[in-house]
């Protein structure tokens, strides 16, 4: 295309738009990242506030997974947001992406069964719809690779309090500063264990049938949606992602369902990661259902992200790995400058080096 076009296609990407009550000042979001760099009790750090406000260019920043409970937690050293002093930390965060421009939401991550009682607090339990272990192992510090331990299924009258640990998290993230919410409902945690016939063997209300197993992240949605308002929740989502031993007998019949009852309810966005290798085109569903409150992800780079949104295909990008190296990504973008890459050692390891001292080749996005 011209070089008018091509400019044309760039412009679109930089440009704002906005998603139910979330404005944003352009569409390069920065998708959520596990990164473990919270204290022991689940509580986020100083050089979290360094390394979010450092991205705040962004038009969005989506957080890395955080717990709605004690029982929520699986991996090492990963935030919660279920106490006053997870609150008061995440203040401390959301105040300083706010100082430098910057919108950013909550990612709501139970991980259920995926989980090991190393990386657990005192009390807490690994739970999930039915009480299948994964198969697989997960990291800890204390004992290096270990099993997924063997969860405990939640009874029918425990599973309304789940949902309420949510509305709860959704509160004190509200409470915390944070602009909205996002359900994290992939990658093999909680929802997703819900909805997937491998993983839910239940025979009540919450099993069984594709609207029974949908009920729990229809009910978790709605429940989040009374406290932030539905124009301040987004959902992830990725069908057929088979990762942390996730399998379904018909994922796009499960999706279907889910997705056009979690449309009515007037979400802010539905975020999708595309999966060409699946039974199930993603982006093509996600369209179907939330048409221009999309936003896609998974190894886009700058030239095919502009395109797409400059289609109409999605509203909005999301960039992982490429944030992680790049703080000024946005502003590299913006001036064709060269992307530095990622250090996969750090991504981890737990400290500043890799996290919140990689360069910035602009001081501000210009």
């Amino acid at each position: 295309c011209s070089a008018d076009n091509r400019q044309g296609i760039v412009m679109t990407i930089v440009s704002g738009v906005k998603l139910g009550e979330l404005a944003l000042a352009n569409r390069i979001v920065m998708a959520p990242m596990t990164r473990s760099r919270s204290a022991a009790d689940a509580v986020p750090t100083a050089m979290m506030v360094d390394y979010y406000r450092q991205r705040a260019s962004a038009g969005l920043i989506v957080s890395e997974g955080i717990a709605p409970s004690a029982d929520g937690l699986g991996y090492c050293r990963t935030p919660g947001l279920y106490n006053d002093a997870q609150v008061a930390a995440w203040s401390r965060v959301t105040a300083g992406v706010h100082a430098a421009g910057g919108r950013i939401v909550a990612q709501l991550m139970h991980v259920g069964r995926v989980a090991s009682h190393f990386n657990k607090q005192p009390g807490s339990q690994t739970i999930a719809p039915s009480a299948i272990r994964a198969r697989g192992e997960i990291y800890t510090d204390q004992a290096g690779m270990a099993p997924f331990d063997e969860p405990r299924a939640l009874a029918t009258d425990e599973i309304a309090g789940v949902v309420e640990d949510y509305r709860l998290a959704t509160a004190n993230a509200l409470a915390a500063g944070f602009d909205g919410v996002e359900l994290h409902c992939t990658s093999g945690y909680l929802p997703a264990q819900f909805l997937s016939t491998g993983s839910n063997r239940r025979n009540d209300r919450y099993g069984g049938s594709v609207a029974n197993r949908c009920r729990f992240t229809l009910e978790t949605l709605a429940a989040m949606a009374s406290v932030a308002g539905p124009g301040r929740v987004g959902m992830r989502i990725c069908p057929d992602n088979p990762f942390n031993d996730l399998s379904d007998d018909n994922p796009k019949e499960t999706f279907e369902h889910l997705l056009g009852l979690a449309a009515a309810l007037g979400l802010a966005y539905l975020h999708v990661i595309r999966m060409p290798a699946g039974r199930v085109d993603n982006i093509a569903l996600g369209q179907r259902y939330f048409g221009d409150r999309l936003i896609v992800n998974d190894s886009y780079d700058f030239a095919e992200a502009s395109r797409v949104v400059a289609s109409g295909s999605a509203a909005a990008v999301s960039f992982g790995r490429l944030f992680i190296a790049n703080p000024d990504l946005v502003a590299r973008f913006r001036a064709g400058a060269p992307l530095a890459k990622f250090d996969p050692r750090t991504l981890y390891a737990g400290g500043e080096s890799g996290y919140s001292d990689y360069p910035r080749q602009f001081r501000a996005d210009e």
